[in-house]
């Protein structure tokens, strides 16, 4: 195995995170639950190849492919593989994932036109809830949680109670830079207090490698470091981009994707303007104030 191949980890009985490094754009972590007899699969993957590795790790386990698939958000590296497995398996998620997947469409092919993302049907939860829902796969209990909106809309976070394990989704990028452009700040610090409620040991994050409860603190630290950034910076009547560009990011410098710092202000910057939460952006001009950030090297998907 290299830094560059997926690989499983098993932090529980029949619990399995799938892991693609190194976490970066398109770089999606995924999981499931088995009791041998049946399979609970959370999220896909960002390409048809890389839904097609994820089968086979799932398979090679001795699980059997899933009939239930939860997407924790709509964002396409976390759902462009659900075809993959449909129709054999139905695609739960919350009621404003599937509005957004739908709205969405095939968004990344727009952003990275020359990744090859192989043949993409977009496949939206045919399940939906709104607050909270309780799945039994065998004798495990798997609750699947709305925490409002967040990093997008339609989160959900997976809780399995008796292996104290949580598949956060995007709300915790472990080692990356928090994305806010479609959720809210607000929200996804209400979000991190749900999360400490729940009282897990093992984190699976929506990118980087597992970790423990302590990516909560490293994670809200960024956010309330934005909160003031944006602040400040709407004081001084910076635009997100030159507030961004004059910050220096201290401990967060080392985190991948440091240009989302723009990105998060832009959502801050519309929440102190009052917009509610989730409101859309011009992701155009967010996305161009990033490339800039980035050395006006355009932000790379890495599948």
């Amino acid at each position: 195995m290299t830094a560059e191949q997926p690989y499983l980890v098993q932090p529980a009985p029949e619990v399995y995170a799938y892991v693609q490094p190194d976490g970066g754009w398109c770089l999606n972590n995924a999981g499931f639950v088995t009791d041998g007899g049946q399979t609970l699969l959370i999220d896909t993957a960002a390409t048809e190849r890389r839904a097609h590795a994820l089968r086979e790790a799932l398979l090679a386990t001795g699980a059997p492919l899933p009939r239930l698939v939860v997407n924790t958000h709509h964002h396409g590296d976390h759902t462009y593989g659900n075809g993959v497995f449909t129709p054999d398996a139905l695609v739960l998620g919350h009621d404003s994932a599937r509005t957004e997947q739908l709205a969405a469409g095939h968004q990344l092919e727009l952003i990275w036109p020359q990744t090859d993302f192989g043949a993409i049907t977009i496949t939206p939860p045919t399940l939906t809830y709104s607050e909270r829902m309780t799945l039994h796969i065998g004798d495990t209990e798997v609750q699947v949680i709305h925490p409002g909106v967040a990093h997008t809309t339609g989160d959900s976070v997976v809780w399995l109670p008796r292996q104290r394990t949580v598949f956060t989704g995007d709300l915790v990028f472990a080692e990356g830079t928090p994305f806010l452009a479609m959720g809210s700040l607000a929200g996804s610090l209400r979000a991190l207090e749900l999360l400490r409620v729940l009282g897990a040991e093992t984190v699976v994050p929506g990118h980087g490698p597992l970790t423990g409860p302590e990516a909560y603190e490293a994670t809200e630290r960024y956010l309330r470091y934005v909160e003031e950034l944006a602040k400040a910076g709407r004081a001084e009547g910076l635009t997100p981009l030159e507030a961004a560009r004059r910050a220096d990011l201290g401990e967060f410098a080392a985190w991948r994707e440091s240009e989302r710092l723009v990105a998060n202000l832009h959502r801050a910057y519309a929440e102190l303007d009052g917009l509610p939460a989730g409101a859309p952006l011009d992701i155009g001009a967010v996305l161009k104030d990033m490339t800039v950030m980035n050395g006006g090297i355009p932000v790379a998907c890495h599948a």
